[in-house]
C-alpha cells in the first residue's frame, strides 16, 4: 500500500486522530511514502498510541480549531487529512469546548449538519494555508469491492430489499440525515441520524424481530476527504446480536476494516455481506 518511502521525503502531513483503526493506518501508508506525519489526537477519541506511528503527535480537545491549525503550521504542514471517527454528538454532550475560532465558526452556520460543518472548517483551514487530502487515497486497499463478499449470496427477497434501501439511504444521504438505513420488506424500520449506525442497527433489528438488511452508503457528491462511510467489527458485533440477516455496503465509496475477519464472522454467524454499486 503506497508508493516508494522516500519519494515525498521533504513533505509533512497533518492527521487529524478520530475513533478506531484508521489513523493508525492512514499513518502508516503516509509515512510509508515518505511523508512525515504529525498527529493531533483528539481527546477522548484517539486510542493513545498515536506516538507509535507518528513523528509528532499532540492531544487536543475536538474544539479547539484555532490551536490545532496553529500546530500544524509550527510544523510545516500545508496539507492534512481527516481519520477516524468524530461523533456528531460531541456538540450536545459538553465534550467540545470550543476556542475563539471554532466559536467564530460556529456562529456562521446556517445549520448544523455533517456537509455545513465540514465546508467550514475546510474554509478556515484553508485560510491558513492548510489543505485536505482524500483519506482514501491513503487506504484504498480497504473500499470495498463490489459484488458477494460471503459465500452466502442474498436471497431473491433480500435483494428486493437491498435495491429498496439503497434507493433509501441514498435519498437520507442527499438530505444530510445519515448514511445507513435498516429495512425489512421494502420497509423502512431504523434511518441512521446523529446517534451513528451501530445504533441504528439495534434499534432497526429490535423493530424487524430478526431477519433485517442493513445498507450503507455515501451521501450523493459525497467528499472522500470527509466522512467516508466506514465498518468494522464492532458493527458485526452489533448486527449478530441484532439478528441482521445481510449487510450490503456501496462499492468504491465505503472502507472495509479487518475484511477478512469481518467476512469470516459474518459467515458463521449466517450474515450475507455484499458490495453494491450505485
Amino acid at each position: 500500500m503506497g508508493e516508494p518511502a522516500g519519494q515525498e521525503s521533504s513533505r509533512s502531513i497533518g492527521l487529524i486522530a478520530g475513533q478506531g483503526m484508521l489513523p493508525r493506518i492512514i499513518a502508516t501508508d503516509a509515512r510509508a511514502r515518505g511523508y512525515r506525519v504529525v498527529v493531533a489526537a483528539l481527546k477522548g477519541l484517539s486510542d493513545g498510541t498515536e506516538g507509535e506511528y507518528s513523528d509528532h503527535t499532540r492531544s487536543f480537545n475536538a474544539g479547539k480549531i484555532g490551536a490545532v491549525m496553529s500546530y500544524f503550521r509550527d510544523n510545516g504542514v500545508s496539507e492534512a487529512v481527516f481519520a477516524g471517527k468524530i461523533p456528531k454528538a460531541l456538540l450536545y454532550d459538553g465534550t467540545i469546548r470550543p476556542d475563539f475560532r471554532a466559536l467564530g465558526l460556529l456562529l456562521k452556520l446556517v445549520d448544523q449538519r455533517d456537509d455545513t460543518l465540514i465546508a467550514k472548517i475546510v474554509a478556515e483551514f484553508a485560510k491558513e494555508g492548510i489543505s485536505f487530502l482524500h483519506m482514501k487515497d491513503f487506504c484504498s486497499d480497504l473500499l470495498t469491492p463490489p459484488g458477494k463478499l460471503t459465500k452466502k449470496g442474498p436471497s431473491r427477497a433480500e435483494k428486493r430489499d437491498i435495491e429498496f434501501g439503497f434507493k433509501m439511504a441514498k435519498e437520507i444521504g442527499s438530505l444530510g440525515i445519515g448514511q445507513t438505513v435498516v429495512v425489512k420488506d421494502r420497509d423502512v424500520m431504523a434511518v441512521e441520524a446523529i446517534e451513528g449506525t451501530d445504533e441504528a442497527i439495534r434499534r432497526g433489528g429490535l423493530l424487524a424481530g430478526g431477519g433485517a438488511v442493513v445498507v450503507k452508503v455515501s451521501r450523493p457528491g459525497q467528499d472522500m476527504r470527509f466522512d467516508v462511510p466506514v465498518v468494522g467489527p464492532d458493527t458485526l458485533g452489533v448486527m449478530v446480536q441484532s439478528k441482521v440477516r445481510v449487510l450490503a455496503l456501496e462499492a468504491g465509496k465505503s472502507i472495509f476494516l479487518e475484511r477478512e475477519s469481518f467476512i469470516s464472522g459474518a459467515e458463521e454467524a449466517g450474515i450475507t455481506v455484499i458490495g453494491v454499486e450505485g
